[in-house]
């Protein structure tokens, strides 16, 4: 049996807790929840061993605190441990906790704001852990129905294509698991260059484009026994495109695949998955190949 690891929220009443611990019951998994606390003690200027009955006083009153909220949320027979860590980088422990695949996937409410000076660690977690990252939003729209889940078939890539099959199949279990629909979108995108010199005649690379994706749709849908109807394409920017159509659908969790970039280039230009978190409404699934 798989596990999920939830990252439990800092402040507030908590999101990601109970709903990583429903995700975790309804796909027959087990759960982790990690809650974070620490301080610089040290600049107290205190004695060693007041600075440790300080910090097992701070761990012990966060291990409190959310043993009722798992209380409060856990499934009758769910599976569930508490560990409460003193740690300062919650990216660096979730990632050396995620490698070697001993978690099926991360749950952590979304902070969704980033600037060139501060990387998030939802950005950090989102470009560099193994495992899937959900992220929560504490947000959403009323009465949402299903899973949505975008695909990049605008590539040759043998990776995109990968990435692509399993981004479905992760999306098909868990919208079967949750018992709603799964609705498929991807973007037909046109380069802004073209576009902005009228180098191109957009119903033309629609229809292009198109076709040229048709191949893949219909190796998807053999292998994952979903009708050709179901692939929804859309002419436009990826993260609009997404967007418009998961506040259409009304979706309780859009899924995607993502390959991070990292470093100063990330930060300037962003990924598709970071940008699409800027305006998303709600739970957002991030797969890596």
């Amino acid at each position: 049996m798989g596990k999920i690891l939830i990252i439990a929220d800092q402040k507030g009443a908590g999101h990601a807790t109970p709903r990583g611990l429903e995700l975790a019951d309804r796909l027959g998994y087990d759960a982790d929840v990690v809650a974070f606390t620490y301080a610089p003690l040290k600049r107290l200027k205190l004695p060693a061993h007041e600075q440790t009955l300080i910090k097992k006083r701070l761990l012990a009153e966060r291990e409190e605190v959310l043993q009722e909220r798992i209380d409060n949320n856990a499934k009758p027979g769910q599976k569930v441990r508490l560990k409460v860590v003193w740690e300062k980088d919650i990216a660096r422990w979730v990632q050396q906790q995620c490698a070697g695949g001993k978690y099926a996937g991360v749950v952590k409410t979304g902070r969704r704001t980033e600037s060139l000076v501060h990387t998030s660690t939802d950005w950090q977690l989102l470009r560099e852990c193994q495992a899937p990252v959900l992220l929560v939003s504490a947000k959403k729209w009323h009465r949402t129905k299903p899973v949505l889940v975008t695909l990049d078939l605008s590539s040759d890539s043998a990776t995109k294509k990968k990435l692509n099959s399993k981004v479905l199949g992760f999306a098909k279990s868990l919208a079967q698991a949750l018992g709603v629909e799964l609705e498929i979108i991807t973007a037909i995108e046109i380069p802004t260059l073209l576009s902005d010199l009228d180098l191109v005649d957009p119903g033309a690379y629609e229809r292009d484009a198109r076709a040229g994706m048709q191949a893949q749709i219909g190796k998807l849908a053999a292998a994952h026994d979903i009708s050709e109807s179901a692939f929804f394409c859309k002419r436009g920017p990826v993260e609009k495109v997404i967007t418009s159509r998961a506040a259409k659908v009304r979706a309780q969790i859009v899924v995607m695949g993502t390959v991070a970039r990292t470093g100063v280039k990330a930060r300037l230009l962003g990924n598709t998955a970071e940008k699409v978190l800027r305006h998303m409404k709600t739970d957002v699934l991030a797969i890596k190949p």
